[in-house]
């Protein structure tokens, strides 16, 4: 069980929240990599994906999430739903849960959305991403991957660069490895670089090569033009030159680093494909401890704590 009845952010758990998402997250790693890799821990629970943002990875990892605990699960897009008719979040919701739901998993382009309706229907709610705010799931997942990784985030050093302004993963990830006791910086242009990140507890460069220097882990964020309403640096072009990192920028580090990206990639802008599928990236790692995790919250939100795996 966790301190929390919802997962709406990672500003809302504790120090033990999330090491025990963490350490059931080890668990249901090893059942995703058994010859059967279902459990029946979610058996008699019903999960609706409610997703009014497109969205594949996120989606699709919680979708096998579900089945992998044998949950029944039902998805839901807005697009193609009364929402585009100008039915209400609420509406919706209460019309679902009508029908004997017992936990949402939401994406909704609006910060705030999961908080809002966590207040109003009776069911788990998991934010699987609310516009620019928070995405805590991934940042569960980067921290679970760091972990394997390197041991343990007690110390590490990890910066996250690119487009910290517009990004939910990397609010996300402050808050969880500073709260695991991981030291971050952020890094980017100043115009991608909020006026606030300092308060946060952050340490902020502006030079790549100097924070890559620095660091232990390497996040790299997708550039995300959707959200960027004005033009926030002169051209892709200039920013991979200044931003991007290849493999020569790694070879001429003074160290090994390891280096992650949240997806989805845009390939020789802020990595490129050698460094993306090469030996120190653990983007594909991600992607698997992204289930684990997944599964781990679903079924500590559920209660389900004291059952057998």
């Amino acid at each position: 069980m966790l301190s929390v009845p919802h997962l709406l952010g990672i500003k809302y758990l504790n120090r033990d929240d999330v090491g025990k998402i963490l350490h059931t997250a080890e668990t249901f790693l090893d059942v995703i990599n058994r010859p059967i890799k279902k459990v029946p821990s979610l058996r008699d629970i019903t999960v609706v994906n409610l997703f009014f943002e497109n969205s594949t990875r996120t989606r699709l990892s919680f979708e096998l999430a579900e089945k992998r605990l044998s949950a029944d699960v039902i998805n839901f897009s807005a697009s193609s739903s009364s929402v585009s008719k100008g039915e209400t979040l609420v509406d919706t919701v209460n019309n679902i849960l009508a029908m004997k739901v017992d936990m949402v998993v939401m994406r909704h382009p609006k910060p705030g959305a999961a908080h809002f309706l966590s207040q109003r229907v009776d069911a788990r709610i998991i934010n699987a991403g609310d516009g620019a705010h928070e995405h805590p799931t991934q940042a569960l997942l980067d921290a679970f991957t760091i972990q394997r990784k390197l041991g343990s985030l007690e110390g590490k050093k990890v910066v996250i660069v690119g487009d910290i302004l517009h990004s939910r993963v990397a609010l996300s990830n402050i808050y969880c490895l500073k709260l695991m006791g991981a030291e971050v910086m952020v890094c980017g242009p100043p115009t991608l670089l909020p006026r606030y990140i300092s308060s946060l507890g952050v340490l902020v460069e502006t030079d790549l090569k100097k924070a890559l220097e620095w660091c232990d882990v390497a996040n790299m964020l997708r550039i995300q033009l959707e959200r960027q309403e004005i033009q926030y640096f002169p051209s892709l072009r200039e920013y991979a030159m200044l931003y991007g990192l290849n493999s020569k920028i790694l070879e001429g580090l003074k160290k090994e680093i390891t280096i992650m990206h949240p997806g989805p990639i845009n390939r020789g802008v802020e990595i490129t494909s050698d460094v993306a599928d090469g030996p120190h990236s653990v983007i594909l790692n991600q992607v698997e401890s992204g289930v684990a995790v997944r599964m781990a919250v679903l079924y500590l939100l559920a209660g389900r704590a004291e059952d057998k795996m």
